[in-house]
């Protein structure tokens, strides 16, 4: 019997990225305009699926320091990152790292936060992330202005301060928690077009057991979705 196949997808931009764990989908994972990478999987993201207000806006910075001395320039790059943490609290942000999933930048931790050239000699720069919580009146408006108004907040140490803020982006956490959520969409979905085809014809849905992917949706917005097919059978 043949099946008809029917387009229900829109085209996702790409973006360069390394292959991601298995369980990337019961982590904290950044959002950005991209999709799980997923080998072998369709490229494109399907009509239906789960939107809902990202866990956190985040954002990329950087602390660089340029003391001709390395030992003194080390030390005062941690130091201005120590004193980022102990503010964090009293404006409402988080410290983070990571560039797939998230994890948490503490006093316990953060000296071993990997230190880099800045592009000039006798230089050493710490990349990292701060993230605000979102919902409520918390939009993604406002987490970048407070991200901002705590990036002047943290006074330089020695020589080392706040390095160009990249463009807001966006996290969720553990999005495989919506698998459910997706499919009830997805089936809903399938039902309406299955009653405006009429009596001679039923759909099946191909692809439910592919992973939960996820792609940016607006400023402050995820689209959580499984790649699938929706598949017109002809009933006999």
């Amino acid at each position: 019997m043949k099946r008809i196949f029917l387009s229900v997808c829109l085209a996702c931009a790409g973006w360069p990225a390394a292959a991601m764990a298995e369980d990337d989908g019961m982590a904290e994972v950044i959002v950005t305009a991209t999709r799980r990478d997923s080998d072998g999987f369709d490229e494109r993201v399907p009509a239906v699926g789960l939107k809902r207000i990202a866990d956190f806006a985040v954002q990329e910075v950087s602390i660089t320091g340029d003391t001709r001395d390395a030992g003194k320039r080390i030390a005062e790059v941690y130091q201005m990152i120590e004193n980022a943490i102990r503010l964090a609290p009293k404006h409402g942000v988080q410290l983070a790292y990571g560039q797939r999933t998230v994890e948490p930048l503490t006093l316990q931790n953060y000296k071993t936060l990997a230190l880099s050239g800045a592009g000039r000699p006798d230089t050493s720069r710490a990349v990292f992330l701060i993230k605000v919580p979102l919902g409520g009146t918390m939009s993604g408006v406002v987490a970048e202005k407070k991200i901002a108004e705590f990036i002047k907040a943290v006074e330089p140490v020695g020589r080392a301060e706040f390095g160009s803020a990249d463009d807001l982006t966006l996290s969720v956490v553990a999005p495989d928690q919506y698998r459910g959520a997706v499919a009830d969409a997805i089936a809903a979905d399938a039902r309406t077009m299955a009653a405006k085809l009429g009596p001679d014809y039923g759909v099946e849905i191909e692809g439910l057991n592919r992973p939960v992917e996820w792609t940016r949706a607006s400023l402050s917005e995820v689209l959580l979705y499984i790649p699938y097919k929706l598949v017109v059978v002809p009933k006999r």
